[in-house]
């Protein structure tokens, strides 16, 4: 028997049995024993078609002999019964069906049964309908409010709507088109079965004959393959369907799963896409139309196709009328409306990505949402589009940058090549004449990279100009510029029509003396502009900028090119933070009670094993740190060793400076590193206290930004609300979380101690931000990370740079620290957060609860030491860290010192170095003995350098005895000016080091 007749016959018993037998469905037969029970199943089930048909008066058997004997259809001009054997198959049809003695068995029952038997086995199980609901799309809105993105899976870009929620004109509009007996059937409509069965033969257009029901099992349950096993499955199941769910269940579930075009699934999606309102909003005109969409959206498509779509609408209008469902006035009005369709728009994005990928991590750990796409909800994001934006393109020309000025670029392969498209496109007499082929191919590629913000630029021109190739590229605005590339190697690898990306410099003529003024004028209307190469950088980045008062997470790139990798670094990875961690060592200092111009050794320094040294104690095992350059400077102030980021002088901190021993110096910092969400967990081991433990970007953002608010930690998120039908499920807790453990007056004093950084530290680039920002470079041993983590009044910015070092180790390069690479991204970041954020405004003083134990005076900045202002009035809170320092005296600065409760300073500028070690004063006198509060006196009891009458004590340096007032000549945003430097230490023995890591 022929393999197509088989798959017929088996797919007539599955029939068959749904007619005839719909509460027991069998599915597996005996080939050898069951013969009998199939050929009577085949022949009732002939039975039930022919009264099907009897019913409407339509002679069945004439139409099939029609068929049958049509020449088109023997001939094998139906694709779809191409080779078949008509004559056997009648013959069935008259054994079957008309009871007819046939000289010859043309059908092999036992083949059929076996082909029935494996199409049928291990079907689906249909309960699964039982209160589904299909994956949704999810709407992210950004922190404006604005749609930004949206969220589903593939084929489900829905919105799910409840039945009640869909006008009844609606259902009957959809039931009109698609299953007229749709309530009275049992899964399988036999009339329409059979009537496309013999359209289909006798060679007509393909008519569908699947109910409501098979369309639902075959898009959820079955699949959609056009195999005669498919149909096989697909009538079973909708017959158990049927048994399982309401016919209004099954109703909701199909207009809220049918495809209707411009990518949408379900009736509520689509009334939104092609009306612009819900579905419960249309009118009859527009539902019908919607329904009209099921049997082609492309073909009915009224954006292309009006007209087409016009006589669909008429169609479903008119079977709507016949049963009964409009009215003959109601239909002729519905069909003389004017339809007004919304403009076709998709959210398109070429940002955010990495952010929006945070969104569903932070749904399921924060809102308790396995799967955003699982129903449809509104996402309330924190994201700012154009900073976001701003700030991806700051990371990806800082990356292009270092690897340029590392000499690490390398142009490896063009990201497309346009030769055949526009071969395609001179060959095509369609194409628009008006404007270069090169250009059109241009505005049609489609990139891998669509989040990278270079300009794409295809190659127009390549020749040899006295023996060097120049190339020419043309621009979407239809410019042609040379492209500057990196040498003859690059320019070899570069091909006619590939496309690139560019980064165009614009620039203009300047004016010169000897030309006319009418002619530089002219000659300044017409702007040049350049192209530089720009290729896909090897090293990897981070940003992300926080909202300090909030913890939102404005802006977040986690690696160079979402498409390139989906690794969010931001939050799924740690890396080493070097010096960028020191904050965290000094806020532990200041905390304890130590000042801004303690002084500490910045020499050699050896600690033993943290539990003791015994018998087994190799030299391995004591920690000798480094500093950056591999010298030292001496004795400093803590200000100027985190502003010069000094290795020795912060690890000289754990020995009395934080706790008696450093052991507990170590508890100490584990501790707030744990209190401020840091680190999980502490690593409790010398080199911690340098930034040797990895850390999350965020988190440490969100520890800077802590700083900024004295002290309060907010928690980075990206989602702000999320709700569903209008209903929220889900808040943010916006809420700061103080940090028990520190004193806002000590976490002030960092915050000032950071500006100083910027100041005249080693962020000093930025010096003439001082006033605005705060922050600290950061680079891990060998150069592996750069960091830059720096604040504003407003946002936090973490930037870090580096290798991902899956596979093996590669630095970033002998002098490639945060200072250099991760400060210009952010640089380029904080700009971009003041012309679309908050405006730049300089920090603020300290506030209430911290101002009442802080008191500020004027210190010399190299030494530390107090100055005389010569002035009666009371000293303000201002200084480097306040105010812009309106309150200077030359020669140094305003310096905040903490104060107890009753206002004694507790001087501390001695407490970790010996008395006349130092620097020394003009005339010998050593300007670091302990100096009186000047809150002091009768009851500090200090031995101070002033007497009782204000007078200076003898020996006080002269250099400091001629200070003048305050005064606008000496102004220095936030730096003091240096009077004095320290003398070489030349007395000293040269150090001895033992290793140890590094950071700057």
């Amino acid at each position: 028997m022929e393999a197509l007749l088989v798959k017929v016959f088996a797919t007539a018993l599955a029939l068959s049995l749904v007619m005839t037998k719909p509460d027991a469905v069998k599915t597996q037969f005996d080939p050898a024993t069951d013969k009998a029970e199939v050929l009577a199943v085949l022949g009732a089930g002939c039975g039930a078609v022919k009264k099907s048909f009897d019913i409407e008066n339509i002679d069945l058997d004439g139409l099939i002999e029609t068929v049958m004997i049509d020449k088109q259809a023997a001939a094998g001009d139906v694709a779809g019964f191409k080779g078949i054997k008509f004559d056997d198959l009648h013959l069935a049809y008259k054994q079957l069906c008309k009871h007819e003695k046939i000289d010859r068995e043309v059908i092999d029952v036992g083949e059929v049964i076996e082909f029935y038997n494996r199409a049928a086995a291990d079907l689906p199980d249909h309960n699964r309908l039982k209160g589904i609901k299909l994956p949704g799309m999810t709407t992210v809105l950004d922190g404006t409010g604005a749609k930004f993105a949206e969220l589903f899976e593939p084929d489900s870009r829905r919105q799910w709507v409840p039945l009640s929620a869909i006008p009844e004109f609606v259902q009957k509009a959809f039931v009109a088109a698609e299953d007229k007996r749709f309530f009275e059937h049992q899964g399988v409509d036999v009339r329409s079965v059979t009537r496309a069965f013999m359209t289909t033969m006798g060679g007509d257009k393909r008519q569908g004959g699947s109910t409501i029901t098979q369309q639902v099992a075959k898009n959820l349950l079955v699949g959609d393959s056009v195999t005669f096993e498919r149909k096989i499955r697909e009538v079973i199941v909708a017959s158990r369907v049927e048994k399982a769910i309401s016919k209004q269940e099954i109703l909701e579930i199909y207009l809220n799963s049918i495809y209707l075009g411009r990518s949408t699934w379900g009736v509520d999606l689509a009334a939104r896409s092609y009306f612009g309102k819900a579905v419960k909003d249309l009118t009859l005109a527009e539902g019908a139309f919607l329904a009209g969409l099921t049997k082609g959206p492309s073909y009915y498509n009224p954006d292309r196709y009006r007209d087409r779509a016009h006589e669909r609408l008429a169609y479903v209008l008119s079977r709507m009328k016949e049963d009964g469902a409009i009215t003959a006035a109601q239909a002729t009005e519905a069909e003389a409306e004017r339809l007004n369709f919304a403009a076709f728009t998709r959210v398109r994005r070429d940002t955010g990505f990495y952010l929006v990928d945070e969104i569903g991590r932070e749904a399921r750990t924060a809102a308790g949402i396995d799967n955003l796409t699982a129903q449809s909800y509104q996402v309330r994001s924190t994201i700012r589009p154009a900073l976001q934006r701003a700030t991806e393109a700051a990371l990806q020309e800082g990356l292009a940058q270092y690897e340029q000025s590392a000499g690490r670029v390398e142009f490896r392969a063009p990201e497309a090549n346009l030769s055949d498209a526009i071969r395609k496109l001179e060959a095509d007499r369609k194409t628009d004449r008006s404007k270069p082929t090169w250009l059109t191919a241009l505005e049609q590629v489609k990139l891998p990279l669509y989040d990278v913000h270079w300009t794409p630029a295809v190659v127009v021109e390549k020749r040899s100009i006295q023996g060097t190739e120049s190339i020419r590229v043309g621009l979407r605005d239809g410019r042609m510029l040379p492209l500057s590339t990196w040498g003859g190697r690059t320019r070899s690898r570069i091909g006619i029509y590939d496309v690139v990306y560019v980064k165009v410099v614009e620039s203009v003529v300047r004016q010169s003396p000897s030309r006319p003024q009418q002619q530089q004028q002219q000659q300044q209307q017409q702007p040049t502009a350049r192209v530089e190469l720009r290729t896909r950088p090897t090293v990897q980045g981070v940003a992300v900028v926080l909202e300090n008062k909030t913890g939102r997470i404005l802006a977040m790139a986690g690696g160079f090119s979402y498409p390139v990798s989906q690794l969010n670094r931001v939050t799924q990875s740690r890396r080493q933070p070097g010096s960028s961690f020191k904050p965290m060592t000094y806020l532990a200092a200041l905390n304890s009670g130590l000042q801004p111009n303690t002084l500490v050794d910045d020499a050699p320094i050896t600690y033993p094993p943290i539990g003791g040294a015994n018998r087994y104690t190799r030299d391995t095992d004591y920690w000798s740190p480094g500093n950056y350059d591999g010298g030292y400077s001496g004795t400093m102030t803590m200000r100027r060793a985190l502003e010069q980021s000094k290795n020795l002088a912060t690890a000289r901190l754990l020995d009395g400076g934080i706790a008696n021993e450093p052991s507990e110096s170590l508890d100490a910092i584990c501790k707030l590193a744990i209190e401020a969400r840091v680190y999980p967990q502490c690593m409790r081991y010398y080199p911690f206290v340098l930034g040797a433990q990895p850390v999350r970007p965020v988190d440490l953002a969100a520890f800077y930004a802590a700083i900024a608010n004295e002290g309060k930690r907010p928690t980075p998120h990206v989602i702000e609300q999320i709700t569903q039908d209008g209903r929220e499920v889900y808040k943010a807790n916006e809420g700061l979380k103080k940090l028990a453990g520190v004193d806002p007056a000590a976490v002030f004093q960092v915050r000032s101690l950071l500006q100083g950084v910027v100041a005249r530290g080693t962020a000093a680039r930025l010096s003439s931000l001082s006033s605005f920002i705060g922050g600290k470079t950061g680079t891990s041993d060998e150069f592996n990370d750069s960091w830059f983590v720096g604040f504003s009044n407003d946002v936090t910015i973490a930037v870090w740079v580096g290798y991902d070092n899956a596979k093996s180790k590669r630095t970033l390069g002998q002098g490639q620290a945060g200072s250099k690479v991760a400060l210009p991204i952010f640089d380029s970041i904080i700009k971009a957060v003041w012309a679309n954020v908050a405006p730049q405004t300089a920090l603020p003083r300290p506030s209430p609860e911290a101002a009442r134990h802080l008191v500020a005076m004027p210190i010399d900045a190299e030494s530390g030491q107090r100055l005389d202002s010569r002035s009666d009035r009371p000293f303000d809170f201002r200084g480097p860290g306040g105010g812009g320092g309106s309150s200077r005296v030359s020669g140094g600065f305003m310096e905040y010192f903490r104060i107890d409760d009753s206002g004694r300073l507790n001087d501390t500028q001695d407490r970790l170095t010996s008395r006349g070690f130092g620097y020394s004063g003009s005339d010998g006198y050593s300007p670091f003995s302990r100096f009186q509060s000047w809150f002091g006196g009768a009851r500090g009891g200090y031995d101070g350098l002033r007497n009782l009458d204000g007078s200076l004590q003898p020996g006080y340096p002269r250099s400091y005895q001629s200070a003048p007032p305050l005064g606008a000549d000496h102004n220095f945003e936030g730096a003091p000016v240096y009077r004095q430097r320290p003398p070489e230490l030349s007395e000293r023995p040269p150090p001895r080091y033992n290793g140890g890591p590094r950071g700057f």
